[in-house]
């Protein structure tokens, strides 16, 4: 199974634009990345009420797909919340690394978008695996690495490759996908 890694903070704290910095720095060094993003929230859907697809799943099936000339995407109903490590070992095993966004509680190793130093307190207390690196334009002291939103790409991403792909590229290594 791939590494993962799990981008956690509260809601509008940066946590998606630190996951786009995030790919496209390990795109750049040509890793394969996946994402899972974690929704609290029962019933949401990734179509359009009225598009194919959404009547399908409608109508009752419990996997729909759409398929394009460069894209595939899958919808699975399940009976209850699947567990991260199920989705990445089913779905994800060809990923160099999986970065998450969110999965707080999950026993994954976290980097935390901080807005105040109380944020560390806070998810220190609930991350279910270490936080091993901040990410704040706040004074914050932390027992880990501290990057500005400004090193929340190349630095971070070279810190995350480093420790968890156990190499570190710098894209002439491998040709992208």
């Amino acid at each position: 199974m791939p590494p993962v890694v799990s981008v956690i903070g509260r809601k509008s704290a940066g946590k998606t634009t630190v996951i786009e910095r995030l790919i496209a720095a390990l795109k750049s060094r040509g890793y394969r990345i996946a994402t899972v993003k974690h929704h609290i929230h029962y019933g949401f859907t990734m179509d359009s009420p009225g598009k194919d697809t959404w009547r399908h799943a409608a109508a009752g099936a419990d996997t729909v797909a759409i398929a394009s000339p460069d894209r595939v995407v899958i919808t699975l109903t399940t009976p209850g919340e699947m567990m991260l490590a199920e989705i990445v070992r089913r779905y994800l095993g060809d990923a160099d690394i999986v970065l998450t966004e969110g999965y707080a509680r999950a026993i994954t190793p976290k980097v935390l978008v901080a807005t105040s130093p109380r944020d560390l307190e806070l998810f220190s207390d609930m991350a279910g695996g270490e936080i091993v690196a901040v990410v704040s334009d706040s004074e914050i002291e932390a027992g880990c690495q501290v990057f500005s939103f400004e090193d929340a790409g190349e630095r971070l991403a070279s810190f995350i490759a480093e420790r968890f792909i156990g190499d570190e590229r710098d894209g002439a290594d491998r040709a992208p996908d």
